[in-house]
C-alpha cells in the first residue's frame, strides 16, 4: 500500500520508524496512529519484527487494518 503525501498527493518514502518524506514536494511527516472507536492515540508495542496497537482508553489491542493513520508535518 503506498502512502500519499496528505499536502501534494505524491507517494512518500518511509525515512526511518514513523517519519516519511514526500518524493515530490520532499516535505516530511511524521506517522500518528489512532483509535478507531475513540480516536486517541495508539501506544505502538513492538517485538520480534511484529508491531502492535494498543489504546490506552480502555480500548485494548487494535488491529493494523483497523487503525487510523494519520501524517503530521514535522517541524524543522
Amino acid at each position: 500500500m503506498e502512502t500519499l503525501c496528505p499536502h501534494c498527493q505524491h507517494t512518500m518514502n518511509r525515512r526511518h520508524d514513523s517519519q516519511f518524506q514526500c518524493s515530490q514536494c520532499h516535505q516530511r511527516f511524521e506517522q500518528q496512529a489512532r483509535c478507531p472507536e475513540c480516536q486517541q492515540p495508539l501506544q505502538t508495542l513492538s517485538a520480534c519484527g511484529s508491531v502492535s496497537y494498543f489504546c490506552q482508553q480502555g480500548h485494548g489491542l487494535i488491529s493494523r487494518q483497523r487503525v487510523l493513520f494519520s501524517y503530521l508535518p514535522v517541524q524543522e
